[in-house]
């Protein structure tokens, strides 16, 4: 992510802190040996080409080296098919390869795709780089320098749409030499925001409770887990920017996140029902900040920085056929722009300055390509 422009306004300046130009260098933490994942989901990278692996179904985060530290000027990618060459490196078909997660190191300009070779409790996981050029390999994980850190009070093994554990981490980020982390937890409030030191510690503790008022739905949520969510600050306060299932944006300060405590986070927007976000990022673009949101039936999202901090909190129901300030039925708060040139946008992660990677489905294909940030 690249760092918030600091500039003169009436309004207030919002800043990233989550950069991999801060990020606390942790590779001589880590140690050679086989990292024996159950899972590969959501991911993110660190400093220096490290990259933080979510095995949801084992509870655990792993640190991977990927040795991947050789700065690339590359200024496009195009892979067509991404799942069919999945599928032909690791000797299998297209419809037992199920995509979790893309992300770009911003070092190299290599994109990392977190995969299930297989369906189901024996599906294998699998890391594979994509280079620019559009050449496939997996990362090797027999003897990779490595840590790993196991959470505490992991979501319950379910099935289905029931099984917690599988939501167990549903989003990272770094900021201030912390990783954090959003998931369900077996307590008694489950979603949880973690916040992990760097290098990882031996144990970690249980994270904060959080709650929502969700106003589409016109009731305090505890059991509903964080789907994507952006490090940022407001002045000099650090906050989550969190966004949820059907689809409440909210804000935490970072501050207030106590381990063992549980925090009600300030509803700012309310983006429409029926609708999943997959993936959000922040740019600049002309001078000006935006955070860039992926979503399941809602398409891509455009969302301006600036007010952010002075926004009314949501409190009250937003009726379905309440129109908010972006001219949609069922909106309150923070106004958007939905992105019309980006449809069934699959995975998001910023290239470079000027360039979004996208993953996205054409009729039946899974391609990954850059495109201009809008």
């Amino acid at each position: 992510m690249s760092r918030f422009r600091m500039t003169l306004s009436v309004f207030v300046v919002l800043a990233l802190f989550a950069t991999a130009s801060v990020a606390q260098d942790i590779t001589s933490s880590l140690t050679a040996g086989k990292a024996e994942l159950q899972s590969a989901g959501v991911m993110t990278f660190g400093s220096n080409g490290v990259l933080f692996v979510a095995d949801s179904l084992g509870a655990t985060i792993y640190a991977i080296d990927t040795q991947d530290r050789t700065p690339s000027t590359a200024s496009s990618m195009n892979v067509t098919g991404l799942r069919d060459k999945i599928a032909g490196l690791l000797g299998t078909t297209p419809d037992q390869v199920l995509v979790s997660d893309v992300v770009v190191n911003p070092i190299s300009r290599n994109a990392y795709v977190s995969v299930a070779r297989g369906l189901g409790p024996t599906a294998v996981p699998v890391i594979v780089r994509v280079t620019p050029a559009g050449q496939l390999s997996t990362v090797s994980l027999d003897n990779v320098r490595h840590s790993k850190v196991a959470l505490p009070n992991p979501g319950n093994v379910g099935t289905g749409r029931g099984n917690a554990r599988a939501q167990s981490v549903t989003d990272m980020g770094i900021a201030d030499g912390r990783l954090f982390v959003a998931g369900l937890s077996n307590e008694e409030f489950a979603s949880t925001l973690r916040s992990v030191p760097l290098p990882f510690p031996p144990s970690i503790d249980k994270g904060t409770s959080i709650e929502i008022w969700h106003g589409n739905h016109n009731r305090f949520e505890t059991n509903a887990p964080v789907r994507v969510f952006v490090p940022y600050k407001v002045g000099q306060q650090s906050n989550i920017l969190a966004a949820y299932t059907c689809t409440p944006l909210v804000k935490f300060d970072v501050s207030a996140l106590k381990p063992g405590t549980k925090v009600v986070g300030t509803t700012i927007a309310e983006l429409g029902s029926g609708n999943s976000p997959i993936d959000m990022i922040v740019y600049n673009k002309d001078g000006k900040e935006f955070f860039l949101m992926s979503n399941d039936r809602r398409g891509v999202m455009k969302l301006p920085t600036t007010g952010l901090g002075s926004i009314a909190a949501i409190t009250a129901r937003v009726p379905n056929d309440a129109v908010g300030p972006s001219g949609v039925a069922g909106t309150a708060g923070v106004p958007y722009e939905t992105i019309s040139t980006l449809t069934n946008v699959q995975q998001l992660d910023k290239f470079n300055d000027q360039l979004a990677l996208i993953l996205q489905l054409n009729t039946g294909s899974l391609d990954l390509k850059t495109v201009p940030l809008p």
